[in-house]
């Protein structure tokens, strides 16, 4: 056990050049938070250039929330499309390919200005949509494919955190001391460029995965070189037993199709748990906090709400920072309980403190500390969790499918969030995060009942268990039932 915790300097080389895509993703979410005033200072200005009036405050509103929006549009195309590049390029070649999009998007983004065209800066954010969906299916599968899996949960953690990391970064760049300015916000947009030309740099020094090298190409010598080198040992013996094993099973199934999934009995329960693990990540609330953090620490009287913005990037980082130590220790299903628990609690105190704000102005407090602990929650479980756990989910045959659909599903609720929001809480003022908290209570209830235990587990075993169709919902791994799987697969 000893070998299967080393970290080699190539393991570490290709986990850091890979969660650069999603640091990517983290950026490209936060960035567009802090210089809101200004893009639509800008939008204005180009409405002015060309129709001689100033814009009306309707289609105003309308600009912005399609440039805040189109962002998810480009991530449920791009994860639709995950299947069609690993299958075909490799986990690692995928990721170097996209990079273009990025180039593309952030020409797009930083001349929008000098060009006079918030169309162009519209194109920008959905094409760096579409990187940012192929990147959260590309690098938790690499990410997962190349750990060991005693390091598989807290390797898989750092995909989340490169993901706050963004935002945060996203937020300090975007004051207007920096690069949030009138001046400077198109270069602010045109950064997302040096993370793209790192892995350009970085990539074709990373070894491919070594599972895509035996399974789907029956590589097995480059395999094995591949895994001598992530594992830093020369017996590795045990890694290439377990993916030949998961080979012959995959021989033993047909192709999987994203409609196979759900038409399957053996898929079904684990795309089911996929989907609405993404959606207890999306629908918590979270992204409302994120694209309108400003505006709500507004409302609760902060004189500087953007430094009460960068705040909450930074105890966001510090909390996924926190899960990566435990999530080995403390497992998966633990810490979702324990995050979504914790932010439907935190979701009331917001409620009662945004409600009674008017009457009794130390609730601003009681508030701003409800959106620290709401964030810290989210970052403990339903941050990290539900973007690895659906890789362990499924063997390597259905695992591109159900990445793509449980992509789609994140996105798509994203999507909803970022758009639906500023009107949802038009209509139920204070009382809008109520509806969080009913969805967050549910979701509680789903992962107690029927999300497995997932930790130190190989992919064959997790997948076998459920094509047995052995329920493995024992709240704890080593109680009887689970026991009982485990025994029951090391006969499979």
């Amino acid at each position: 056990m000893g070998d299967e915790k080393k970290v080699t300097g190539t393991l570490v080389l290709a986990v850091c050049t890979a969660i650069m895509g999603s640091a990517q993703f983290g950026y490209n979410t936060g960035v567009i938070n802090a210089p809101q005033k200004i893009i639509e200072g800008f939008i204005n200005d180009t409405w002015v250039k060309r129709y001689n009036e100033p814009v009306s405050r309707s289609t105003l509103t309308s600009i912005w929330s399609l440039a805040v929006a189109i962002f998810s549009v480009g991530g449920m195309i791009g994860s639709f499309s995950v299947g069609l590049f690993v299958n075909r390029f490799g986990r690692r070649n995928s990721m170097l390919i996209v990079n273009v999009l990025a180039f593309i998007a952030a020409a797009l983004m930083g001349l929008s200005k000098i060009s006079h065209s918030f169309e162009m800066l519209i194109a920008g954010r959905l094409i760096i949509g579409i990187y940012s969906g192929l990147s959260t299916g590309f690098v938790p599968m690499y990410v997962g494919e190349i750990s060991p899996t005693a390091l598989r949960g807290a390797l898989g953690t750092l995909h989340q955190l490169a993901i706050v990391c963004g935002i945060l970064i996203a937020q300090v760049f975007g004051l207007e001391s920096l690069m949030g300015s009138a001046r400077l916000w198109p270069l602010l947009l045109a950064f997302t460029a040096l993370p793209a030309l790192y892995q350009i740099i970085a990539l074709p020094f990373c070894p491919e995965s070594p599972r895509y090298l035996l399974i789907n190409l029956n590589e097995e010598s480059k395999a094995k070189a591949v895994l001598k080198q992530l594992r830093g040992v020369d017996d590795v013996s045990e890694d290439m037993q377990e993916m030949k094993e998961e080979s012959r099973q995959m021989m033993r199934e047909k192709k999987v199709t994203m409609a196979e999934l759900f038409r399957s009995p053996m898929y079904r329960q684990p795309i089911i748990i996929s989907i609405i693990l993404q959606l207890s990540q999306q629908l918590s609330g979270i992204n409302a906090i994120f694209y309108y953090s400003t505006s709500i620490f507004e409302k609760a009287g902060v004189s500087k709400p953007v430094y009460a913005t960068i705040g909450t990037g930074a105890i966001n980082t510090a909390f996924t920072v926190v899960s990566l130590a435990v999530v080995e220790r403390a497992g998966r299903r633990t810490l979702h309980l324990i995050g979504l628990g914790g932010m439907s609690i935190c979701a009331v105190l917001m409620t009662i403190s945004l409600a009674l704000l008017d009457r009794l102005k130390w609730m601003s407090y009681i508030c701003i500390m409800a959106i620290f602990g709401f964030v810290s929650f989210f970052e403990i479980g339903p941050g990290p969790i539900p973007w690895f756990i659906v890789a362990e989910l499924f063997s390597q045959g259905p695992r591109p499918a159900a990445m793509a659909v449980s992509g789609l599903s994140n996105w798509t609720a994203n999507f909803l969030v970022g758009m639906c929001f500023q009107y949802v809480e038009q209509v139920t003022g204070p009382y809008v995060f109520i509806i969080f908290t009913v969805l967050l209570v549910l979701f509680f209830i789903f992962t107690y009942f029927k999300v497995p235990e997932t930790k130190g587990r190989t992919f064959d075993e997790i997948a076998s268990s459920f094509r047995k169709g052995t329920e493995v919902d024992s709240p704890e791994k080593g109680g009887p039932e689970e026991l009982n799987i485990l025994g029951a697969d090391s006969q499979v």
